[in-house]
């Protein structure tokens, strides 16, 4: 009899599927050098800015990405708990930073929203915004884990409003415009996200507009402030004064035709003819130099940015993290609407940037720390879904 050994079976190696969500992360490091090559070219022919430094300003915003990439890596790796923990201070450090612009800010373009600090200009309002989505989601997450229910009600819709009330109203006393339509637009989304019914958002929206008409008509807004939105009316009526930036941005974009002109090739951008081109008239850029396929381009990767924020908020069964996750989608979406709007023609100018692509510290690093969070939302979704 003839004994025959056993095969030896070879254990199966499984690779584990990457906990990141890489789709995000490419979109994300694609606007970034976008963005740093758009700054590099709206500043390198501007010899009053630089002074005389072509890549003064290319240098500036490099730093600026890699301390928002640390930042955002930070919250990235934070564990989900002490992202909760700390929620609180990071809402009590925005709201000390809106009342130190008060005190002691720096008033720029009629808004005293800046902070001076060892040279550098720091805009607590851009902090604020994820403050105020953090502060909302741990507030609603908090009393609808402790009652077991899935959507707010009335003494949590009043909570969350009265958390978003304090900044909002410190905002508009800089006054910032701009900010205040992106934190109106974030705090209808979180709401509307942790399950307020139709009819109290429609209270909202119908408050919200009152209280803008009121503003208005009751002098409340600051003069250019009012020309501007005149001048998005009527943009013939003053071509020289409130309606020069949109003009100009205009003719830069149509400049561009469908292929551009290449990075430093724009005759407008070159000129200098687009007032803070490399801040709020970014995207004008990208119009003239990129044309209507590179620009169709960049919003196109927004749009996937937006689409992999809302999926993480789909995904997560974590009511804090799919209530920040959609704020944060809310955040992106509108500013970046408000900000490739006005350049368009199609919405008033109000001076906001566009997220990780305008020149900027503040914005940058807010930016890079949502995209954090939102990375760190994916990761601890799927480790529970794995356990």
């Amino acid at each position: 009899m003839t004994l025959v050994a056993p095969a030896r079976v070879r254990p199966q190696v499984t690779l584990a599927r990457p906990r990141l969500d890489w789709v995000l992360v490419a979109v994300t490091a694609a606007i970034l050098v976008i963005g740093v090559l758009l700054v590099w070219s709206s500043t390198a022919s501007n010899t009053a800015l630089t002074g005389g430094h072509p890549t003064a300003y290319l240098r500036k915003q490099l730093v600026n990405v890699v301390i928002g990439l640390g930042l955002g890596a930070a919250v990235f790796f934070t564990d989900r708990r002490w992202v909760r923990i700390l929620a609180p201070f990071v809402y009590a450090g925005s709201i000390c930073g809106l009342l130190l612009v008060l005190v002691m800010g720096t008033t720029i373009n009629g808004s005293r929203s800046w902070l001076m600090l060892g040279g550098m200009s720091i805009q607590p309002s851009e902090f604020a915004k994820l403050a105020v989505i953090i502060g909302m989601a741990l507030y609603a997450a908090e009393r609808l884990e402790s009652s077991r229910r899935r959507t707010v009600r009335l003494p949590e819709v009043i909570g969350m409003l009265l958390i978003a009330g304090l900044p909002a109203l410190l905002i508009m006393l800089q006054p910032d415009l701009g900010t205040m339509l992106v934190l109106a637009a974030t705090i209808f989304g979180v709401l509307a996200t942790a399950g307020a019914p139709g009819r109290w958002l429609m209270s909202i929206a119908g408050a919200g507009v009152a209280v803008a008409t009121l503003a208005v008509s009751g002098g409340f807004l600051k003069k250019y402030q009012v020309d501007r939105f005149l001048a998005f009316t009527n943009p013939a009526l003053d071509p020289r004064g409130a309606g020069y930036n949109t003009a100009q941005a205009r003719i830069a974009i149509g400049n561009g035709g469908l292929f551009g002109h290449g990075l430093f090739g724009g005759s407008q951008t070159r000129s200098g003819f687009v007032p803070e081109q490399h801040t709020d008239f970014v995207f004008t850029v990208a119009g003239e130099e990129l044309g209507l396929i590179g620009a169709g381009l960049l919003i196109a990767l927004f749009g996937v940015l937006l689409w992999r924020a809302l999926q993480i908020a789909l995904r997560t069964d974590d009511i804090f993290g799919r209530v920040a996750a959609a704020g944060i989608a809310c955040w992106f979406g509108f500013q970046t609407f408000q900000n490739i709007g006005m350049c368009l023609g199609i919405m008033p100018v109000t001076g906001v940037p566009l997220p990780l692509v305008s020149y900027g510290g503040s914005s940058m690093f807010a930016s890079l720390m949502a995209i954090g969070l939102l990375l760190n939302i994916h990761l601890r979704s799927t480790d529970r879904a794995r356990n």
